[in-house]
């Protein structure tokens, strides 16, 4: 990755907007989306301690004063159609409240962007974001069912894939929660060690399941020579070792990766 990709939580911050035209609209919208307060000016901004600001003058020498004025007063800064001006990008956003799906190719193209957004919107269910909110509430129930951290994650990831009891590309799910969290014959594994075989350095010749296993693993064992593009398929937060210890580890599920 050439960004890292966050949700910044604007409710009730101020933003700066500077620029007239279409452009700057379009920007003081997706801030007042977001529950951002749209700043007008450099200064009223910076004492409101706005963090953020966008940029959309026709005038590109604007452009770059306007910007060099709000990096030297500590802002990250968007400048509209000026990549090479730009701290952050603004990704096409894809709505399903409080599912949020972002889509950005680093300021190369925005209408691939919004074009993958509009591919997807008819591919998820309206009622996603009630699956996260039911999913959310039952947190507590979560944990007393699978009080290991590692079972509970292999619990909802098994519930939410295709086909699950929570898929959630499937109109409905939202409301298999409790019934889902009811019944008494899905059990999770809280150990096991599985050892993958790749067929070559290359992601995309990862099977499904490899694929699967690499998301849900708690500690993944490798050597040096391993593809960096191989372990980006892992968890982030997933332990990574050279060599398995002895003992192994009792809990979680640990993935041993060779290569051919």
């Amino acid at each position: 990755m050439k960004s890292l990709p966050l949700f910044h939580q604007l409710s009730g911050q101020p933003v700066i907007v500077l620029g007239n035209g279409e452009a700057a609209a379009a920007k003081r919208r997706l801030v007042e989306r977001a529950g951002g307060v749209v700043a007008d000016s450099l200064e009223d901004g910076v004492k409101a301690g706005a963090r953020l600001a966008f940029v959309a003058h026709d005038d590109g020498a604007s452009v770059e004063r306007d910007v060099a004025q709000l990096r030297s007063a500590g802002l990250l800064v968007n400048a509209v159609d000026r990549p090479d001006l730009c701290d952050f990008t603004t990704p096409s956003v894809l709505d399903r409240d409080p599912v949020l799906i972002a889509f950005g190719t680093g300021g190369a193209s925005a209408g691939l962007a919004k074009a993958l957004r509009l591919r997807f919107e008819a591919l998820l269910p309206a009622d996603l974001g009630e699956l996260a909110r039911g999913l959310f509430a039952a947190r507590t129930a979560l944990r007393e069912r699978w009080p290991n951290a590692g079972s509970r994650r292999r619990a909802i990831d098994s519930a939410l894939a295709e086909g699950g009891a929570l898929d959630p590309l499937r109109e409905g799910s939202a409301a298999n929660v409790s019934g889902w969290l009811s019944k008494s014959d899905h059990t999770i594994d809280d150990a096991g060690i599985v050892t993958l075989t790749l067929a070559s350095d290359d992601p995309e010749d990862l099977t499904l399941r490899q694929a699967r296993l690499l998301g849900e693993a708690d500690i993944i064992v490798h050597d040096k020579a391993l593809s960096p593009r191989i372990l980006a398929r892992c968890r982030a937060d997933a332990v990574r070792m050279l060599e398995l210890p002895d003992p192994a580890p009792r809990t979680g599920l640990t993935v041993i990766i060779n290569t051919r």
